[in-house]
């Protein structure tokens, strides 16, 4: 059981990262790539709209703000992984 959710929370982490990265092209993505990223879209979503919620953007400069949302997504993932 504990390799399963070392697994289950090593793929979201993953899944987290090339969801960031893939977001703002996902219109142009194909095939399989669009498959998984479809997927990991389905997940996120409404978990980092109920995060959006909660906190607010960080302002880093101005007129730039950092979306805390997937920050935080990632410390309770990472979270959970050291607890498994």
């Amino acid at each position: 059981m504990k390799i399963i959710l070392f697994l289950l929370f090593s793929i979201l982490i993953i899944g987290l990262f090339l969801y960031s990265k893939l977001a703002p092209y996902k219109d142009r993505l194909t095939g399989n790539y669009q498959k998984t990223f479809s997927f990991f879209d389905k997940v996120y979503t409404p978990v980092l709209n109920l995060l959006r919620k909660i906190s607010s953007p960080a302002q880093v400069g101005n007129g730039i703000a950092v979306d805390m949302s997937q920050i935080i997504l990632l410390l309770i993932l990472l979270l959970l992984f050291n607890l498994v």
